[in-house]
């Protein structure tokens, strides 16, 4: 599914979100689709199962994911999923850190426009 970096200061339960949310954002998990149980995905990752339950509760708080009692941890829609403010800051960080690198390398502040409505629009399912 994903690695962990056992270096990283971000710790394991963080690293777990960030990374199904990854996967579910790019499109590689789809809504309602199954997620290993706990102690599945605990087992792959060889990490303690709480590790894997604090990450997907922190998940299923952010609305990425949903529990269902018996039947297993499944992908939420996300076009249901609204951002708080740390999320949206860190995102226009990033978008920042990536305009300035356009710039830096030479880019035309009307190609990097171009680009960035080219990869937006490769978001079919952009609200």
């Amino acid at each position: 599914m994903f690695e962990l970096d056992l270096k990283s200061r971000t710790p394991i339960s963080g690293q777990i979100v960030d990374n199904i949310k990854e996967l579910i954002v790019s499109g590689v998990l789809h809504a309602e689709e199954k997620l290993p149980s706990v102690r599945e995905l605990a087992a792959q990752l060889t990490v303690n199962p709480n590790t894997v339950q604090k990450a997907y509760s922190a998940l299923e708080q952010q609305g990425y994911i949903y529990i269902s009692q018996g039947r297993g941890t499944f992908v939420a829609d996300i076009k249901n999923i609204t951002a708080t403010p740390a999320e949206i800051t860190d995102a226009e960080i990033g978008l920042r850190d990536s305009i300035s690198k356009l710039y830096y390398i030479g880019m035309s502040r009307g190609d990097a426009e171009e680009l960035l409505r080219k990869l937006m629009d490769e978001r079919s399912d952009w609200k």
